[in-house]
Parts: structure tokens; C-alpha cells; sequence
């Protein structure tokens, strides 16, 4: 029989909190509960990262059990990725209006308060994707996003490297960046920026990725097709692309050690060991060194130019455009989406 629902209180809101006692990482004994009071923990941190940005849901009602699948759709799996807004939200909940890649606009929620966060957390909300944009200007992008992917045969130790090279590529381009775990292998590095268009922003991720790859070839890749990558490091450029979006710092990856995406300090970056940052250890971290990433939500952000400029020196040179996710019309200037492999075949 499931659990007395109860109330929290969100900063002097009361948020209903369902069925608490429903496990959630069943290998580590954690439950819905105490999956809301890392929530509140971790809160100012989490908050800071989602706050006016309209937010893609990860939800897992049913908690993260074995075998459990997540889908696109509410209703054809364990879990499910929700875009739009619920129909039903209380009222200190509030909303954007975002446009996806096939032109059609939607609301989604837009979290300001710790209240809302608990809220999202009740519908069983694990991860937060938010945005790159900051509500009312949902065009405009002002966080550059850089995922740092390891392909097989490299792995944490490598990322590292990679990611104290970045920094110093971004210093040069006067850019403050920020890096945290991405609660599994990789890392992210984040920088705010002079608020540019998605098509501009995704040009810029593909340039300093290129650069990075000139620096360190054996280390770093941009190429799309996992056939030509290698054991190297992926910077993953299309995630800056309209409606891919990464895991906020804080948020839950949906494992069985329950892990979390981490904000770093530099400092920690060449030794950092991603299994350490879970829902049972980061409530203490948070304490003890607060946010390592609040600087990134008040830095004055800067100009892509440069970045762009090396864009544009590439294409003159042959290497343009790039190709899309695979869910994207066709875009301008895009290669063919045919694997390399099979494009000799084609030819």
C-alpha cells in the first residue's frame, strides 16, 4: 500500500509529496523522499542553474528499476522525456515558450523557486534539461555548452585533459568557463556568452571543438560519425544545436549509484573522480563548499566573435558546415547525413 502523502515546505510554500516512501534507487535503499530532500539540499544550486530557462522534464515515477526504458512519450515506458508543460500546475509555477527545430512552438516550464523544484520532483523528475536561453528571450542563446563525450578506449582521465586544454583555448578567447560532471564519464564546460542565435552559438561549438582537435589530435575529435572517432574525446557540438540539451548541474542521473552531476572548481578538475558526487554525498559537499559554479550566473558574459571568425577561416578552407541530429530537417549548407562508410558504398 502506497505511502500517507505529506507536505514539505519550499522556502514557506507546502508542496504535496506523494507516496514518499516509494523506492526510487532500490539498490542503495534511497526513496522519493529522500530524492526531494536532496532536492532541497541542494536547491540554491540547482535553482541557479534552471532558473528562467524553459526546462525539458526527465521523469521516472516508478524510480529507477532494472530494465526500466525511457522513451520520447509519457505512457510508453518506465520513464519519459516531457517537453511540454503539464496541463494541471500550481500557480507559482510559470512557463516559456520555446520553438523546436520543426518550427512548432510549445510551453514548458520554467522553474523560479525552490517550490517548484519539489513539485517537479513529486511527478517523479530525476534530470533537468534546461535551455541555453533565458526567458523572455528564447531565441537568443547565452550559456555556451561544450560536452567533452569519451568514445571507447578512453574514459574520465583523458576528459580531464582535455578539459584543462579547453579552458585555456576559451581564456584566449576571453571566456570564463566552468566545468562539472556530467553524471557518467564525461565532463561539461560552460561559459556565459553575448546572447547569439542557435545556428551562430552551434558554429561557434564546432570551431573551438576544431580548434581543440588541432591541439590535441590524438586526444580530441569532432567528427560526427562514430566510425571515424577513434579512442578520442568528442566534443560534442551538437548539443548546442535548438532543443538538445545537457543535464543541469545537480541533477540525477537515472543509475543505480544514483549519481549527480557535479559543479567543480578548477583546482579539482585534474583528479576528479565522477563516482564520487551522488544523492548521498553531495548534500555534505554542498554544505561545506557551497556552489563552485555561482560565479558563472553573475560573470559578464562574452563575445563568440572570435569563434565565429575561426568558423568562418574553416569553411574557407573546406570545413564548414556539419551534419545535424538526426531528428532535424535538412539545413542549410549541411553535408549528407550517410555515414562516410557507406557513402563510398554509395559512390
Amino acid at each position: 500500500m502506497p505511502s500517507t502523502a505529506i507536505e514539505l515546505d519550499a522556502d514557506g510554500v507546502a508542496v504535496r509529496l506523494s507516496s514518499p516512501d516509494k523506492p526510487y534507487f532500490p539498490e542503495l535503499g534511497l526513496t522519493k523522499l529522500h530524492v526531494a530532500n536532496y532536492v532541497q539540499s541542494v536547491g540554491e544550486g540547482l535553482l541557479a542553474a534552471l532558473r528562467n530557462r524553459p526546462t525539458t522534464l526527465e521523469r521516472w515515477p516508478g524510480g529507477v528499476q532494472p530494465g526500466a526504458t525511457i522513451t520520447s512519450r509519457a505512457g510508453r515506458g518506465a520513464a519519459f522525456y516531457q517537453k511540454k508543460a503539464p496541463f494541471s500546475m500550481p500557480e507559482h509555477v510559470q512557463t516559456a515558450t520555446v520553438t523546436y527545430p520543426s518550427g512548432r512552438t510549445a510551453q514548458q516550464v520554467m522553474p523560479t523557486c525552490l517550490a517548484d523544484l519539489l513539485w517537479l520532483v513529486n511527478l517523479g523528475t530525476l534530470r533537468f534539461h534546461a535551455w541555453p536561453v533565458t526567458a523572455p528571450e528564447t531565441e537568443l542563446v547565452d550559456q555556451l555548452r561544450l560536452d567533452l563525450d569519451p568514445q571507447p578506449g578512453t574514459g574520465i582521465a583523458e576528459a580531464r585533459q582535455v578539459a584543462l586544454e579547453l579552458r585555456a583555448l576559451l581564456a584566449e578567447l576571453a571566456l570564463e568557463s566552468f566545468c562539472k560532471t556530467s553524471g557518467g564519464r564525461g565532463l561539461h564546460v560552460y561559459a556565459s556568452v553575448e546572447p547569439i542565435d542557435f545556428i551562430d552559438a552551434r558554429h561557434a561549438a564546432i570551431a573551438i571543438g576544431r580548434e581543440l582537435a588541432r591541439r590535441m589530435p590524438e586526444l580530441v575529435t569532432v567528427d560526427w560519425w562514430k566510425e571515424e572517432r577513434g579512442e578520442r574525446i568528442f566534443v560534442d557540438f551538437n548539443q548546442m544545436a535548438r532543443d538538445r540539451l545537457m543535464s543541469s548541474a545537480y541533477s540525477i542521473r537515472p543509475v543505480p549509484e544514483a549519481l549527480v552531476s557535479a559543479p567543480l572548481d578548477w583546482d579539482e578538475v585534474a583528479e576528479v573522480d565522477p563516482r564520487e558526487f551522488t544523492v548521498a554525498t553531495m548534500p555534505a559537499r554542498f554544505e561545506q563548499v557551497g556552489d563552485p559554479w555561482e560565479p558563472l550566473y553573475r560573470v559578464s558574459p562574452a563575445s563568440l566573435a572570435t569563434a565565429l571568425d575561426w568558423y568562418a577561416r574553416d569553411a574557407a578552407a573546406g570545413q564548414g558546415e556539419m551534419p545535424y541530429p538526426p531528428e532535424y530537417p535538412k539545413m542549410p549548407g549541411e553535408p549528407p547525413r550517410v555515414q562516410p562508410s557507406r557513402q563510398r558504398r554509395i559512390d
